[in-house]
Protein backbone atom coordinates (compact mmCIF):
# COMPACT_ATOMS: atom_id res chain seq x y z
CA UNK A 1 0.00 0.00 0.00
CA UNK A 2 1.42 3.54 -1.50
CA UNK A 3 0.48 6.33 1.44
CA UNK A 4 1.40 9.82 1.73
CA UNK A 5 2.32 11.94 5.15
CA UNK A 6 0.92 15.24 5.55
CA UNK A 7 2.40 17.07 8.20
CA UNK A 8 4.34 20.06 9.63
CA UNK A 9 6.36 18.85 12.18
CA UNK A 10 9.69 16.82 10.38
CA UNK A 11 9.84 14.58 13.68
CA UNK A 12 6.54 13.07 13.29
CA UNK A 13 7.14 12.26 9.71
CA UNK A 14 10.17 10.77 10.40
CA UNK A 15 8.29 8.77 13.23
CA UNK A 16 5.78 7.95 10.55
CA UNK A 17 7.83 6.80 8.14
CA UNK A 18 9.82 4.24 10.22
CA UNK A 19 6.60 2.89 11.60
CA UNK A 20 5.11 2.55 8.06
CA UNK A 21 7.73 1.30 6.25
CA UNK A 22 8.61 -1.00 9.16
CA UNK A 23 6.05 -2.95 7.61
CA UNK A 24 5.62 -5.46 5.03
CA UNK A 25 3.67 -4.43 2.01
CA UNK A 26 3.43 -0.68 3.49
CA UNK A 27 5.52 2.10 1.53
CA UNK A 28 5.51 6.01 1.89
CA UNK A 29 5.11 7.67 -1.52
CA UNK A 30 5.40 10.95 -0.64
CA UNK A 31 4.98 13.46 2.26
CA UNK A 32 4.42 17.37 2.75
CA UNK A 33 4.35 19.86 5.01
CA UNK A 34 1.35 22.15 4.48
CA UNK A 35 -2.36 21.17 2.90
CA UNK A 36 -1.68 23.24 -0.45
CA UNK A 37 0.97 20.68 -0.95
CA UNK A 38 -0.80 18.38 -0.27
CA UNK A 39 -3.24 18.88 -2.49
CA UNK A 40 -1.28 19.25 -5.30
CA UNK A 41 1.22 16.30 -4.66
CA UNK A 42 -2.12 14.15 -4.60
CA UNK A 43 -3.35 15.55 -8.24
CA UNK A 44 0.08 14.81 -9.47
CA UNK A 45 0.38 11.15 -7.50
CA UNK A 46 -2.66 9.58 -5.98
CA UNK A 47 -1.84 7.36 -2.83
CA UNK A 48 -3.54 4.32 -1.90
CA UNK A 49 -4.16 6.53 1.82
CA UNK A 50 -3.13 9.73 2.74
CA UNK A 51 -2.55 10.05 6.66
CA UNK A 52 -3.25 14.02 7.77
CA UNK A 53 -2.46 16.12 10.28
CA UNK A 54 -4.69 19.02 11.18
CA UNK A 55 -2.74 21.69 12.02
CA UNK A 56 -1.32 22.64 9.17
CA UNK A 57 0.14 25.74 7.97
CA UNK A 58 -0.96 27.82 4.16
CA UNK A 59 -4.26 25.13 4.09
CA UNK A 60 -5.32 23.29 7.25
CA UNK A 61 -6.02 19.41 6.86
CA UNK A 62 -9.57 19.77 7.28
CA UNK A 63 -9.54 22.32 4.30
CA UNK A 64 -6.98 20.06 2.38
CA UNK A 65 -9.51 16.46 3.11
CA UNK A 66 -11.81 18.88 1.26
CA UNK A 67 -10.11 19.77 -1.48
CA UNK A 68 -8.81 16.47 -2.13
CA UNK A 69 -12.09 14.55 -1.04
CA UNK A 70 -14.13 17.20 -3.86
CA UNK A 71 -11.62 16.52 -6.93
CA UNK A 72 -9.67 13.13 -6.58
CA UNK A 73 -11.36 11.20 -3.67
CA UNK A 74 -8.80 9.64 -1.50
CA UNK A 75 -8.17 7.48 1.73
CA UNK A 76 -7.85 9.46 4.11
CA UNK A 77 -6.88 8.89 7.64
CA UNK A 78 -6.89 11.80 10.09
CA UNK A 79 -3.24 11.20 12.21
CA UNK A 80 -3.67 14.47 15.06
CA UNK A 81 -1.45 14.61 19.09
CA UNK A 82 -4.61 14.44 20.70
CA UNK A 83 -8.09 13.25 19.74
CA UNK A 84 -9.87 14.93 21.96
CA UNK A 85 -7.77 18.08 22.19
CA UNK A 86 -9.02 18.62 18.36
CA UNK A 87 -12.22 16.94 17.98
CA UNK A 88 -13.73 19.92 16.20
CA UNK A 89 -11.42 19.81 13.70
CA UNK A 90 -11.40 16.10 13.38
CA UNK A 91 -15.04 15.73 13.35
CA UNK A 92 -15.04 18.63 10.38
CA UNK A 93 -12.58 16.57 8.69
CA UNK A 94 -14.79 13.58 8.90
CA UNK A 95 -17.62 15.05 8.01
CA UNK A 96 -15.59 15.90 5.11
CA UNK A 97 -14.75 12.71 4.22
CA UNK A 98 -11.84 11.40 6.40
CA UNK A 99 -12.25 7.78 7.20
CA UNK A 100 -10.70 7.67 10.53
CA UNK A 101 -8.66 9.30 13.07
CA UNK A 102 -5.61 8.35 15.40
CA UNK A 103 -3.35 10.07 17.75
CA UNK A 104 0.09 10.34 15.89
CA UNK A 105 2.50 7.63 17.85
CA UNK A 106 5.26 8.79 19.69
CA UNK A 107 8.66 8.25 20.88
CA UNK A 108 9.03 6.82 24.21
CA UNK A 109 11.90 8.64 26.08
CA UNK A 110 15.17 8.19 24.54
CA UNK A 111 14.83 4.49 22.91
CA UNK A 112 12.94 2.73 20.53
CA UNK A 113 9.83 2.19 21.62
CA UNK A 114 6.89 3.77 19.57
CA UNK A 115 3.82 4.51 21.22
CA UNK A 116 0.85 4.03 19.45
CA UNK A 117 2.30 2.50 16.34
CA UNK A 118 0.18 -0.68 16.83
CA UNK A 119 -2.90 1.43 16.86
CA UNK A 120 -1.59 3.52 13.73
CA UNK A 121 -1.40 -0.23 12.06
CA UNK A 122 -4.40 -1.78 12.79
CA UNK A 123 -6.56 1.41 11.22
CA UNK A 124 -4.31 1.37 8.20
CA UNK A 125 -4.91 -2.59 7.88
CA UNK A 126 -8.60 -2.26 8.29
CA UNK A 127 -8.84 0.09 5.59
CA UNK A 128 -6.42 -1.22 3.23
CA UNK A 129 -9.04 -4.33 4.13
CA UNK A 130 -11.88 -2.60 3.06
CA UNK A 131 -10.43 -1.24 -0.16
CA UNK A 132 -9.85 -4.65 -1.37
CA UNK A 133 -12.99 -6.07 0.10
CA UNK A 134 -14.87 -8.32 -2.78
CA UNK A 135 -18.40 -7.86 -3.64
CA UNK A 136 -20.74 -9.68 -1.78
CA UNK A 137 -24.40 -10.01 -1.74
CA UNK A 138 -26.10 -12.56 -4.00
CA UNK A 139 -27.49 -10.88 -7.71
CA UNK A 140 -30.66 -9.00 -6.99
CA UNK A 141 -34.43 -10.44 -8.35
CA UNK A 142 -38.16 -9.40 -7.30
CA UNK A 143 -38.48 -8.76 -4.07
CA UNK A 144 -40.50 -11.98 -2.50
CA UNK A 145 -43.39 -10.96 -1.00
CA UNK A 146 -43.51 -11.11 2.68
CA UNK A 147 -45.98 -13.29 4.53
CA UNK A 148 -48.83 -10.81 6.47
CA UNK A 149 -48.18 -11.15 9.47
CA UNK A 150 -48.75 -8.68 12.37
CA UNK A 151 -45.98 -6.78 13.22
CA UNK A 152 -45.38 -8.05 16.91
CA UNK A 153 -48.60 -7.26 18.61
CA UNK A 154 -48.53 -3.56 17.06
CA UNK A 155 -44.75 -3.20 17.68
CA UNK A 156 -43.05 0.13 16.54
CA UNK A 157 -41.98 0.63 12.86
CA UNK A 158 -37.86 0.67 12.51
CA UNK A 159 -35.85 2.83 10.10
CA UNK A 160 -31.99 1.76 9.92
CA UNK A 161 -29.59 3.90 8.87
CA UNK A 162 -25.72 2.95 7.90
CA UNK A 163 -23.57 5.23 6.77
CA UNK A 164 -19.54 5.60 7.03
CA UNK A 165 -17.61 8.49 4.69
CA UNK A 166 -18.73 11.95 5.45
CA UNK A 167 -21.61 10.08 7.45
CA UNK A 168 -22.05 12.43 10.43
CA UNK A 169 -23.28 15.62 7.92
CA UNK A 170 -25.40 13.13 6.07
CA UNK A 171 -27.28 11.80 9.18
CA UNK A 172 -27.81 15.21 10.30
CA UNK A 173 -29.32 16.21 7.51
CA UNK A 174 -31.41 13.60 7.61
CA UNK A 175 -32.22 13.51 11.40
CA UNK A 176 -33.05 17.12 11.03
CA UNK A 177 -36.05 16.28 8.65
CA UNK A 178 -37.40 13.86 11.40
CA UNK A 179 -40.32 15.29 13.15
CA UNK A 180 -40.38 14.88 17.17
CA UNK A 181 -43.64 12.88 16.90
CA UNK A 182 -41.69 10.42 14.09
CA UNK A 183 -44.03 7.08 14.91
CA UNK A 184 -41.03 5.10 14.14
CA UNK A 185 -37.74 4.14 15.89
CA UNK A 186 -34.63 4.54 14.16
CA UNK A 187 -31.28 2.40 14.45
CA UNK A 188 -28.05 4.09 13.46
CA UNK A 189 -24.52 2.50 12.70
CA UNK A 190 -21.91 5.18 11.71
CA UNK A 191 -18.38 4.07 11.25
CA UNK A 192 -16.99 5.60 13.75
CA UNK A 193 -13.93 4.81 16.24
CA UNK A 194 -15.89 4.24 19.26
CA UNK A 195 -14.25 7.12 21.14
CA UNK A 196 -16.58 9.53 18.91
CA UNK A 197 -19.47 7.75 20.16
CA UNK A 198 -20.37 10.20 22.94
CA UNK A 199 -19.34 13.47 20.80
CA UNK A 200 -21.37 12.03 17.79
CA UNK A 201 -24.49 11.90 20.08
CA UNK A 202 -24.09 14.94 21.47
CA UNK A 203 -23.34 16.84 17.97
CA UNK A 204 -26.50 14.92 16.28
CA UNK A 205 -28.86 15.77 19.61
CA UNK A 206 -28.67 19.26 18.59
CA UNK A 207 -29.36 18.31 14.79
CA UNK A 208 -32.85 16.57 15.66
CA UNK A 209 -35.75 16.91 17.91
CA UNK A 210 -36.02 13.05 18.25
CA UNK A 211 -33.92 11.50 21.59
CA UNK A 212 -30.09 10.25 20.87
CA UNK A 213 -29.26 7.59 22.98
CA UNK A 214 -26.03 5.61 22.88
CA UNK A 215 -26.72 1.93 23.25
CA UNK A 216 -25.39 0.84 26.49
CA UNK A 217 -27.42 -2.15 27.38
CA UNK A 218 -30.02 -4.13 25.68
CA UNK A 219 -33.28 -2.27 25.39
CA UNK A 220 -36.13 -2.50 23.99
CA UNK A 221 -36.44 -0.09 21.20
CA UNK A 222 -39.55 2.84 21.27
CA UNK A 223 -40.93 5.45 18.58
CA UNK A 224 -39.31 9.10 18.38
CA UNK A 225 -36.05 7.49 19.42
CA UNK A 226 -33.02 7.57 17.86
CA UNK A 227 -30.50 4.54 19.25
CA UNK A 228 -26.52 4.74 18.46
CA UNK A 229 -23.77 1.94 18.30
CA UNK A 230 -21.59 2.66 20.49
CA UNK A 231 -19.36 -0.26 21.22
CA UNK A 232 -17.20 -2.86 19.11
CA UNK A 233 -19.70 -5.33 18.61
CA UNK A 234 -22.32 -5.58 16.20
CA UNK A 235 -25.51 -3.95 16.87
CA UNK A 236 -29.02 -6.16 15.98
CA UNK A 237 -32.37 -6.68 16.62
CA UNK A 238 -34.16 -9.52 18.12
CA UNK A 239 -37.79 -10.90 17.92
CA UNK A 240 -38.33 -9.62 21.08
CA UNK A 241 -37.97 -5.83 19.62
CA UNK A 242 -34.74 -5.20 21.86
CA UNK A 243 -31.64 -4.00 21.14
CA UNK A 244 -28.98 -5.89 22.06
CA UNK A 245 -25.17 -6.33 20.93
CA UNK A 246 -23.87 -9.33 19.67
CA UNK A 247 -19.67 -9.93 19.59
CA UNK A 248 -17.89 -10.07 16.56
CA UNK A 249 -15.83 -12.81 15.18
CA UNK A 250 -17.32 -13.25 11.80
CA UNK A 251 -14.27 -11.49 10.08
CA UNK A 252 -16.41 -8.48 9.26
CA UNK A 253 -14.38 -5.73 8.39
CA UNK A 254 -16.70 -3.15 10.28
CA UNK A 255 -17.42 -3.59 13.63
CA UNK A 256 -20.09 -2.30 14.15
CA UNK A 257 -21.49 -3.61 10.69
CA UNK A 258 -24.52 -2.10 8.86
CA UNK A 259 -24.91 -5.09 6.95
CA UNK A 260 -25.15 -7.45 11.01
CA UNK A 261 -28.00 -4.79 11.38
CA UNK A 262 -29.45 -4.83 8.21
CA UNK A 263 -30.09 -8.71 8.12
CA UNK A 264 -31.32 -8.83 11.59
CA UNK A 265 -34.02 -6.81 10.51
CA UNK A 266 -34.43 -8.72 7.45
CA UNK A 267 -35.39 -12.39 9.11
CA UNK A 268 -37.99 -10.32 11.09
CA UNK A 269 -41.74 -11.91 10.21
CA UNK A 270 -43.76 -8.85 10.14
CA UNK A 271 -41.54 -5.99 10.90
CA UNK A 272 -41.84 -2.46 9.21
CA UNK A 273 -40.01 0.03 8.46
CA UNK A 274 -37.31 0.88 6.09
CA UNK A 275 -33.60 0.65 5.52
CA UNK A 276 -31.34 3.93 4.62
CA UNK A 277 -27.66 3.54 3.29
CA UNK A 278 -26.02 7.14 3.25
CA UNK A 279 -22.32 8.04 2.08
CA UNK A 280 -19.48 5.89 2.30
CA UNK A 281 -16.46 4.14 1.73
CA UNK A 282 -16.71 0.19 0.58
CA UNK A 283 -19.66 -1.56 0.95
CA UNK A 284 -20.96 -2.61 4.19
CA UNK A 285 -24.43 -2.36 4.28
CA UNK A 286 -25.00 -3.32 0.48
CA UNK A 287 -25.79 -7.07 0.95
CA UNK A 288 -28.29 -6.02 4.16
CA UNK A 289 -29.83 -3.71 2.05
CA UNK A 290 -30.76 -6.19 -0.96
CA UNK A 291 -31.85 -8.52 2.50
CA UNK A 292 -34.23 -5.90 3.59
CA UNK A 293 -36.04 -5.40 0.04
CA UNK A 294 -36.17 -9.29 -0.91
CA UNK A 295 -38.01 -8.95 3.40
CA UNK A 296 -40.63 -6.26 1.72
CA UNK A 297 -39.45 -3.35 3.48
CA UNK A 298 -38.42 -0.16 1.71
CA UNK A 299 -34.87 0.83 0.88
CA UNK A 300 -33.68 3.53 0.16
CA UNK A 301 -29.67 5.04 -1.12
CA UNK A 302 -27.72 8.27 -1.06
CA UNK A 303 -27.69 9.37 -4.30
CA UNK A 304 -23.91 9.37 -6.35
CA UNK A 305 -24.27 13.90 -6.73
CA UNK A 306 -24.93 13.93 -3.09
CA UNK A 307 -22.63 11.79 -1.42
CA UNK A 308 -18.61 12.39 -0.38
CA UNK A 309 -18.16 8.86 -1.25
CA UNK A 310 -20.90 6.54 -3.35
CA UNK A 311 -18.97 3.33 -2.32
CA UNK A 312 -21.60 1.34 -0.03
CA UNK A 313 -25.12 3.34 -1.26
CA UNK A 314 -23.30 2.66 -4.97
CA UNK A 315 -22.76 -0.54 -4.20
CA UNK A 316 -26.31 -1.35 -2.96
CA UNK A 317 -27.73 0.56 -6.28
CA UNK A 318 -25.92 -2.12 -8.44
CA UNK A 319 -27.08 -4.65 -6.07
CA UNK A 320 -30.52 -3.31 -7.10
CA UNK A 321 -31.00 -3.43 -3.01
CA UNK A 322 -32.36 0.15 -3.29
CA UNK A 323 -36.38 0.71 -3.81
CA UNK A 324 -35.29 4.02 -4.14
CA UNK A 325 -32.22 6.07 -4.63
CA UNK A 326 -32.48 9.84 -3.43
CA UNK A 327 -30.49 13.01 -2.98
CA UNK A 328 -29.67 13.70 0.78
CA UNK A 329 -32.31 16.42 1.33
CA UNK A 330 -35.06 14.00 0.04
CA UNK A 331 -34.33 11.43 1.71
CA UNK A 332 -35.88 12.20 5.33
CA UNK A 333 -39.37 13.33 3.83
CA UNK A 334 -39.83 9.87 1.83
CA UNK A 335 -39.28 8.09 5.12
CA UNK A 336 -41.63 10.31 6.80
CA UNK A 337 -44.02 9.73 4.13
CA UNK A 338 -43.56 6.03 4.31
CA UNK A 339 -43.44 5.50 7.69
CA UNK A 340 -46.92 7.06 8.31
CA UNK A 341 -48.18 5.65 5.41
CA UNK A 342 -47.54 2.39 7.57
CA UNK A 343 -51.60 0.77 8.74
CA UNK A 344 -51.92 1.65 12.69
CA UNK A 345 -52.16 0.29 14.66
CA UNK A 346 -51.92 -3.14 13.00
CA UNK A 347 -49.15 -1.97 11.27
CA UNK A 348 -49.32 -5.06 8.89
CA UNK A 349 -46.30 -5.48 6.60
CA UNK A 350 -46.14 -3.91 3.45
CA UNK A 351 -44.15 -4.68 0.24
CA UNK A 352 -40.96 -2.71 -0.84
CA UNK A 353 -42.08 1.22 -1.64
CA UNK A 354 -40.62 3.65 -4.36
CA UNK A 355 -40.24 7.12 -2.92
Amino acid sequence: MRIAIVNADRQAIEILRGVIEGEAGLDVCWTARDGKEAVARCAADRPDLILMAMHLPAMDGVEATRHIMGTMPCPILVVTATIAGAFSRVYEAMAAGALDAVETPRRVGDGEEIAGAGELLRKIATLGALMAAPLQGASAGKPAPRSLHPSHGGAVPVVAIGSSTGGPHALGVVLSGLPADFPAAVLVVQHLDVRFADNLAHWLSRQTPLDIRLLERPERIRSATVYLAAREAHMVLDGRMRLHYVEAGDGTNHCPSVDRLFESLAILPGLTGCGVLLTGMGRDGAAGLLAMRRAGLMTVAQDEDTSVIWGMPGAAVRQQAASAVLPLDRIAPAVVRYIRSLPDPARISRGASDA
